[in-house]
């Protein structure tokens, strides 16, 4: 098999393949954006809270010393 055969046969099949994706449609998918930006802002906000948490802690026990 040809180097072109292949390189026909390789984008046939992609595009077989991208014949089967289901496309959200823009309500599902403003749903899933919001819901990805809230958890990321929430996630954001619990580590930067540990993180202060632990720096503090540290702050202090090396002020004891």
């Amino acid at each position: 098999m040809s180097e072109k055969t292949q390189k026909k046969s390789w984008f046939k099949g992609l595009s077989s393949e991208f014949k089967k994706i289901v496309w959200p449609d823009q309500m599902t998918l403003v749903k899933h954006s919001a819901a990805v930006v809230i958890t990321s802002a929430i996630l954001g906000a619990i580590i930067a809270l540990i993180d202060f948490l632990v720096q503090h802690g540290i702050d202090i026990l090396v002020n004891l010393g």
